[in-house]
């Protein structure tokens, strides 16, 4: 039986390296090969399909704003950046990017619906459909239907939803809201569209919600003993342990001294 004879310790080496040599060349060829294509022309980004929400936005203004900041092809591109990038834009509350071979790029954009003013600059702050605080031209709406909500920083969705659990309430004897306020004690006050003010106190949505019914459940029995009505409101404290106190217009509760002179 023949057996094989090993091979020369310097002509095995000679193998390896060869073999070796054979691996890197071909590791750099494919190397350059793929940066070759990662940075060939054709996979610039050539479109951008932009759709959902575009009332405030058209092509000419996205690719003025957005694209300048864009760096990268269809494999290279950074697609957070790129989200940011949109999401930067005024009126855009989320983008969501995707990439289409071999250069394009696809883009749904959700806006910002304005619900509310917020705060003190009504200006440029508002609240969106979520309660979020944005920051966009109010020339671009028409504001004077929406109510203005303020509170604490951090504490639009608080103040949204409150205000969304109340207005019902006051809608059921034709009253609305025209600003609501977490003020920074955590009591709330309300100023309708009849121009009254309603110290609401503090407490739960369900808390506040029922101290408010418990009133406009009996403010008119109230008010028809002074020979008034509802819209003769001016504020109402409902504060009190057991009760209420009223200010109506036209209805004073000083005694007239008549020692002194008028």
């Amino acid at each position: 039986m023949n057996k094989s004879t090993p091979l020369p310790w310097d002509i095995r080496i000679m193998n390896i390296t060869s073999g070796l040599l054979l691996m890197v060349l071909l590791c750099l060829s494919l190397g350059v090969s793929g940066w070759w294509i990662l940075r060939h022309k054709m996979f610039d980004i050539q479109e951008i399909s932009v759709y959902g929400d575009v009332s405030h936005h058209n092509d000419v203004t996205l690719r003025a704003n957005v694209l300048p900041q864009l760096s990268g092809n269809f494999f290279t591109l950074s697609l957070r950046k790129t989200q940011l990038a949109f999401e930067a834009m005024p009126w855009v509350r989320k983008a969501v990017v995707r990439r289409e071979f071999p250069n394009r790029l696809r883009v749904r954009l959700e806006e910002h619906h304005p619900v509310a003013l917020w705060g003190t600059n009504t200006d440029t702050q508002m609240v969106n459909q979520v309660g979020q605080v944005f920051e966009a031209n109010v020339e671009d709406i028409e504001a004077d239907s929406l109510p203005i909500l303020t509170g604490p920083e951090g504490q639009s969705v608080m103040v949204w939803q409150m205000y969304q659990h109340l207005l019902p309430i006051f809608s059921l004897v034709s009253m609305g809201i025209d600003k609501l306020e977490l003020t920074p004690r955590g009591s709330w006050r309300v100023l309708t569209d009849g121009d009254a003010t309603i110290e609401l106190g503090r407490g739960t949505q369900e808390e506040v919600g029922q101290r408010l019914k418990t009133f406009l459940q009996t403010v008119a029995q109230v008010t028809s003993r002074y020979q008034r009505t509802s819209t003769s409101l001016l504020a109402a404290d409902l504060r009190h342990t057991n009760g209420y106190a009223l200010r109506l217009r036209g209805v004073t509760t000083l005694v007239n001294d008549g020692n002194k002179k008028p």
